[in-house]
């Protein structure tokens, strides 16, 4: 009998690591999937393309026959705007102070609360800020506009309590902006940390207080650990969300007075549908997505520890 010599074992290959094997099934694999590739092409990846291509020239809704290729000159002109300066710094400010701080503490403080609370208190709670997050962005942003305006709620109120009262919408427009953020995104946030708190065992919260822990304690060192990565995700989907509000700040403020509210995205309107500078407001636009990406990976990377 003669011996067959066996195969290295750096060599060896079973069928399936074979391509002879994997080869034909692998366009059998992707047909399934053709439809929703096509679709995510045409009406995904092949705006996103238009729109960087547009970004480059100096395309323009009025008085131009067509368009020509300008390079980086819209992204130059961008950072040499005192007005774009503004804006990416006003971005920032209702971007920290209604998502970050705003939505995100308060958002868990409702949960926290909420915990505790009876079941008609948590029904009515739950009932009221979710309310405000169901609305009609249009909608929330005429609301808080009636709260604000020199004749609206808030001035009534403090008259009542004779306190001294003033024009919101005019003295601090960021800040009355970013309430009204606050104040409609919040239900996303607390729905977020009401199921994670309620997934952290209840036998750890009790043997901490038999330890003695009070209840920053537990807080500080149990719930936020434990809901680390439930925080993380708030944080990323709300920063994304606030970054692109438009329509709440449009019918409040307009982005005035003097351009003290005007975010990124009613300067990119601004640019391209006031002034007609469709390339520079697409410009603009990418610019947006750049922080919108670069928060993004941020949250990525915190996400990546593990608890």
């Amino acid at each position: 009998m003669t011996a067959t010599a066996p195969h290295p074992p750096g060599l060896t290959k079973t069928p399936e690591e074979g391509h002879p094997a994997h080869g034909p099934r692998l366009p059998l694999r992707i047909l399934p999937l053709t439809p929703a590739i096509v679709l995510l092409l045409l009406f995904l990846a092949g705006p996103i393309a238009y729109c960087v291509y547009i970004a480059f020239t100096d395309l323009q809704l009025t008085g131009q026959a067509e368009e020509s290729f300008v390079g980086f000159d819209n992204f130059t002109r961008a950072f040499g705007d005192e007005a774009f300066l503004n804006a990416v710094w006003l971005t920032l400010v209702f971007t920290v102070l209604s998502s970050l701080i705003g939505q995100n503490t308060l958002g868990l403080a409702l949960a926290a609360l909420m915990q505790r609370a009876s079941k008609p208190v948590r029904t009515l709670t739950g009932g009221i800020v979710v309310t405000a997050w169901v609305l009609p962005e249009v909608v929330a942003g005429f609301l808080l506009y009636a709260f604000f305006r020199r004749e609206g709620t808030l001035n009534a109120i403090l008259d009542w309590l004779h306190l001294p009262s003033q024009n919101w919408l005019f003295t601090l427009p960021i800040l009355a902006v970013s309430f009204a953020n606050v104040w409609r995104g919040t239900a996303f946030s607390m729905l977020v940390y009401s199921a994670a708190l309620n997934e952290i065992p209840k036998e750890i919260t009790e043997a901490a207080e038999v330890d003695g822990a009070g209840g920053r304690r537990r807080m500080w060192h149990i719930t936020l650990p434990m809901i680390r990565r439930s925080i993380g995700t708030n944080l990323m989907l709300n920063t994304l969300q606030t970054l692109s509000v438009f329509g709440l700040i449009w019918v409040m403020t307009r982005g005035g007075p003097g351009g003290r509210s005007q975010t990124l995205p009613l300067f990119m309107y601004e640019q391209a549908f006031q002034n007609s500078l469709i390339g520079y407001g697409t410009a603009v636009a990418l610019l947006l997505l750049l922080v919108g990406s670069l928060f993004s990976l941020i949250y990525l990377r915190l996400l990546r520890t593990e608890v």
